[in-house]
């Protein structure tokens, strides 16, 4: 999914999203946005873009390489990691205040939730739930209680326990299969693409993510899947306990543009969702 010859989730090419959005009047192109115009801020959602009255997307969208970043694509799951925000709405130098990190669901009750409160929490956005684990993130136990225990069993049969984890004890090995504790980097490692579960997020040789489905790897991009290829050995983005969770039968949900035996599709009515409310679900 290349934009002139640029990865769609390149900075470059997102800088050409943006503008191609202001140029044609799209004023909500996001999760986390909103169509009215208020003042210097649009409602609550982001900030306008001077003369044209446009908003620009928020900083809150978040790669599978866990990477916090402004982009226009929609996406169909949120999630947070406590607050990340301060004044103004842009994001500090962290990128998480606790060990938990959730992912949710967009509408929960149909409740409107401003995405970035002061001091209380930053709503982040993904593309799918395979692209939310692969950041690091796991189902919450409050809006996607079915899943969150599914999750859990799958962890329990995957790691041979007698009773199932508590999400105190599977945030904790999370976080150090997710990030190297002295720089913050991702932690990835290797495997061939071929033995990976359908669900699992790697990284190729020419850095591109992409979604692991039949033994082949589709790219990825904010605004869903391309075509999946073959590839060889790649470098695993989604937590090894995780991966292992999915081999035990935890069944990740995908965008629709890809199909994949081993994933759930997303229902159709989270693609409308996103622009207008925000789920108030798994917020501390």
């Amino acid at each position: 999914m290349q934009r002139g010859g640029l990865p769609e989730w390149s900075p470059t090419a997102l800088v050409l999203r943006i503008r191609e959005s202001l140029r044609s009047g799209v004023a909500h192109v996001g999760a986390g946005t909103s169509p009215e115009v208020d003042g210097a801020e649009c409602r609550t959602w982001g900030r306008c873009s001077g003369a044209e009255g446009m908003r620009v997307p928020l900083q809150n969208r978040v790669r599978p390489d866990g990477e916090i970043v402004v982009d226009p694509g929609r996406g169909l799951m949120m999630g947070n990691r406590g607050c990340l925000h301060g004044q103004g709405r842009d994001l500090g130098v962290a990128r998480w205040r606790s060990k938990l990190w959730l992912c949710c669901v967009l509408d929960w009750k149909g409740r409107q939730r401003d995405p970035m409160p002061p001091g209380r929490y930053t709503s982040l956005f993904f593309t799918d739930e395979a692209s939310a684990l692969a950041a690091g993130h796991r189902p919450c136990a409050y809006c996607r209680r079915g899943d969150y225990l599914e999750f859990a069993e799958a962890w329990r049969v995957a790691q041979g326990l007698t009773e199932r984890p508590r999400a105190v004890e599977m945030d904790a090995v999370l976080h150090a299969e997710r990030v190297e504790s002295r720089t913050g980097r991702k932690v990835t490692w290797p495997a061939r693409a071929a033995e990976l579960p359908d669900g699992a997020m790697v990284r190729t040789g020419q850095a591109f993510p992409g979604l692991v489905t039949g033994g082949q790897v589709a790219p990825w991009s904010f605004g869903g899947y391309g075509t999946p290829a073959a590839a060889g050995v790649v470098d695993v983005l989604t937590p090894a306990s995780v991966v292992a969770a999915i081999r035990a039968g935890y069944r990740p949900m995908v965008h629709p543009s890809v199909s994949a035996a081993g994933c759930r599709s997303h229902p159709a009515s989270n693609l409308r969702a996103g622009t207008e409310s925000v789920a108030a679900g798994g917020i501390p």
